[in-house]
């Protein structure tokens, strides 16, 4: 299934070697996938490369997006093809323009925006988790109607009937969910309580929270509640605890998606589980029988789930499907107009009875994946038929099970699921396996079956613990990649964040940094920087890639042209520009980052350092503006200094001053000292002093020209300033200006002392 290609030698880094059990745990996690209901299609080599299936999805990290990925990747490797990654929405990642050359078929994640170009373009494309309103296209979508059913049904057998609905209506699948309960109500003649249909503002904890109050409203006479998601649920589950409601005692909750905070709520949530590998790998099924011309279902594909009972709902049991009898094939999901349900053909395969309890077991933890016929059980959870020996040798008398071993044996089932109720159900199951056989077991069978099931459970929390441990230390080891990361990008110089050495301290085995090249057009990039773990060929850095053309298809690892490693192309964005896009090679986003939203976060990152880098250009850019600025002003205040103070006679006995940049006191004392020799020389009467291109006069320059003003006054001459603005006028206020006038321009001064300006004032006498 691919992990033998994975295991080629690559090193991992120092901190992620040192995770215990490693290599093991991945392979064991690839071995709980099992093979696909689709027959495969060996994908022959299209134009020299391996057929690709890209995807298209505007957030990477959650615990639906991370496993949708990996269920498309694991279902790509087992037909050959490729898996091409690209965060964003169709529109922000120009589908399918961006890598058209290297995908043969698009599947488009919850969000369609731009979703008309790859209609026009031609090329096959599916939708998963939602359905366009108003583009016909395939869809992979969860049986909303038949996990819907399944929660409000058992809600009516617990005897509730006033029932309501919480979700996010604006979701598609929400909206799903919606029809459903009000078609299960319908189903039960339970009257339609239109106030019982609450909305929330998301699918997150805080909408559950926002919708509590109006839930809270409707209490003690509505008395449960399904929710259109678990963090919905959850949200609102705490919101009602802090105000003292009683769950499930005064109040019962249902949520749908069975994330890991289900099982560990207080109380535990009661929810509709699904297996969001499902979804993914029925993706990746369907736009390969699109692309190879096979059948496939026009409307798209149903996942089946499952109902998972915990205490929310009043239930106090492990797993109520093991009350029936456990050899009897699971009941089909409900069928759904919208698209047939995945799930293997064929029937039962008469089996011997260790085999048959081992195939009862994988069932189990698969819940509510099937296990295809033809698939051994061993393929999902490898030590399943050594536990099953372990308990028939019990039942036999026969060595007692190593208790090491178990645990070893239980440590690959927690791989497979975390839930610790479908753990520890296991156990019961195996426990009800002597009954289902009709013989009834002796005293001493029965201790040493007890004894063999305590060892089971001891075992089953020692893996799980041995899991939370491991996560715990793997999130310590997250926390120092990102340091060093974080610090290559953001403390590092241009040339080491661009040349991608930072992600030697990742899993990630291959990268190319490309930016726009007219970030406006977007139709070449050219490569800032490039990373090789593995010694593959890299592209030149300064090379050009259209756009339809990246990442480069001969430079691309062996890992990544035969489908073992994913590649993921990531928009680098900042607050001002889209700078260009990451291109990555290495395993599924998890195990390439440690944690499906770091990969955002080295985007971010990388964008904040480009943008930071920009900045600092264009600061340097203006700072030698600025200096230049200052060269030329200097220049011309020393050309205005050389030239002095301008004596110009402008009319009989008018001498006039102009004066141009700033005045300081040398200057100032030039002026008085040009002006009484100006008056001197001329035998002026008048003299005007021009500021009109004086930018600043403070109270200092202010004194010395009413001394100037006074010095004249001696000689015979009166000095009037010419153009003064206000703001340069109230400088003047309160200096003795020695009878200096003013005129607010040339022109108000002509005409007050030219000719003209002398016959009125002749004739007002």
């Amino acid at each position: 299934m691919g992990q033998g290609r994975q295991r080629r030698g690559v090193p991992l880094p120092e901190q992620w070697g040192e995770l215990p059990g490693n290599a093991a745990r991945q392979t064991r996690a690839r071995a709980s996938e099992p093979a696909p209901a689709t027959r495969r299609t060996g994908a022959p080599p299209v134009a020299g490369r391996p057929r690709s299936v890209g995807v298209i999805a505007p957030i990477l990290s959650g615990n639906f997006w991370g496993p949708v990925l990996i269920g498309i990747h694991e279902a790509a490797q087992q037909r050959g093809f490729r898996t091409l990654v690209l965060r964003g929405t169709p529109s922000e990642v120009q589908a399918p323009s961006l890598a058209r050359e290297q995908v043969d078929g698009w599947i488009v994640v919850i969000e369609f925006d731009g979703l008309e170009e790859l209609v026009r373009a031609g090329v096959p494309f599916i939708s998963l988790g939602a359905r366009p309103s108003d583009i016909g296209c395939p869809s992979v979508l969860p049986d909303n109607h038949g996990g819907i059913r399944r929660a409000v049904r058992h809600l009516i057998e617990h005897g509730h009937r006033r029932i309501a609905f919480v979700g996010n209506l604006a979701a598609y699948d929400v909206r799903e969910r919606r029809d459903a309960y009000l078609d299960t109500l319908a189903e039960a003649g339970i009257p339609l309580d239109p106030d019982l249909v609450i909305p929330c503002d998301n699918n997150m904890y805080s909408g559950g929270r926002g919708a509590a109050p109006a839930l809270l409203a409707k209490l003690p006479a509505c008395t449960a509640a399904v929710f259109g998601t678990d963090k919905n649920a959850l949200g609102t589950m705490a919101a009602m605890k802090a105000a003292g409601v009683r769950i499930p005692e005064n109040f019962a909750i249902i949520g749908f998606d069975d994330i890991v905070e289900a099982q560990s709520a207080d109380p535990p949530l009661t929810t509709i589980r699904q297996r969001f590998e499902m979804m993914g790998r029925a993706a990746c099924n369907l736009i390969a029988s699109m692309i190879a011309g096979e059948a496939f279902p026009p409307a798209g594909v149903r996942t089946a789930n499952a109902l998972i009972q915990r205490s929310s709902c009043g239930c106090n049991v492990i797993q109520s499907f093991l009350d029936t009898d456990a050899a009897a094939p699971r009941a089909a999901p409900d069928e759904d107009e919208g698209g047939v349900i995945a799930r293997p053909e064929g029937g039962v395969i008469a089996r011997p009875e260790g085999d048959a309890l081992a195939r009862q077991l994988v069932e189990l933890l698969l819940v509510p994946q099937p296990l295809p016929p033809d698939t051994p059980p061993t393929d999902v959870w490898p030590a399943v038929t050594r536990v099953v020996d372990m308990y028939l040798a019990a039942l036999r008398g026969g060595a007692p099970a190593p208790a090491a071993e178990l645990e070893r044996a239980y440590r690959q089932a927690v791989d497979v699921t975390p839930d610790l109720g479908t753990l520890m159900a296991t156990a019961r199951l195996l426990g009800q396996a002597a009954e289902r056989r009709g013989a009834p077991l002796d005293a001493a069978a029965r201790r040493r079956v007890d004894d063999f099931l305590e060892l089971a459970r001891l075992a089953i929390a020692r893996a799980r613990l041995g899991a939370e441990t491991q996560h715990v230390h793997q999130l310590g080891v997250l926390a120092r990649t990102n340091h060093d990361v974080s610090f290559a990008l953001l403390g590092g110089t241009r040339q080491e964040y661009r040349s991608l050495a930072w992600l030697e301290t990742t899993t990630v085995v291959w990268g190319c940094l490309a930016l726009w090249e007219d970030p406006a057009a977007r139709d070449h990039l050219v490569v800032a920087g490039a990373y090789s773990r593995d010694g593959s060929p890299v592209p030149p850095d300064g090379s050009r890639c259209a756009r339809e053309a990246f990442p480069p298809v001969e430079m691309l690892p062996p890992s990544a042209t035969d489908g073992t490693f994913m590649v993921l192309l990531l928009p680098i964005r900042s607050a001002q520009r889209d700078w260009g896009i990451l291109a990555l090679v290495g395993p599924t986003v998890v195990a390439m980052t440690g944690d499906e939203g770091t990969v955002a976060i080295w985007g971010t990152l990388l964008g904040a350092a480009l943008e930071r880098d920009a900045l600092l250009e264009s600061l340097s850019a203006r700072h030698a503006d600025l200096q230049n600025a200052f060269a030329m002003e200097r220049a011309l205040s020393e050309t205005v200094r050389e030239l002095g103070c301008p004596i110009i006679p402008l009319l009989p006995g008018v001498l006039l001053v102009p004066l141009i940049g700033m005045i300081d006191g040398g200057r100032a004392q030039q002026v008085l000292e040009k002006v009484s020799e100006g008056v001197s020389r001329h035998g002026a009467r008048r003299v005007l002093l021009d500021l009109t291109g004086v930018a600043f006069v403070d109270a200092q320059v202010a004194h010395l020209l009413g001394m100037t003003s006074r010095a004249a006054a001696l000689l015979g001459a009166r000095v009037y300033l010419v153009g003064v603005r206000p703001e340069l006028a109230t400088r003047l206020v309160d200096v003795d200006l020695g009878g200096l006038a003013t005129f607010a321009s040339l022109s108000a001064a002509l005409r007050e002392l030219g000719p003209a300006g002398r016959r009125a004032r002749q004739a007002m006498r």
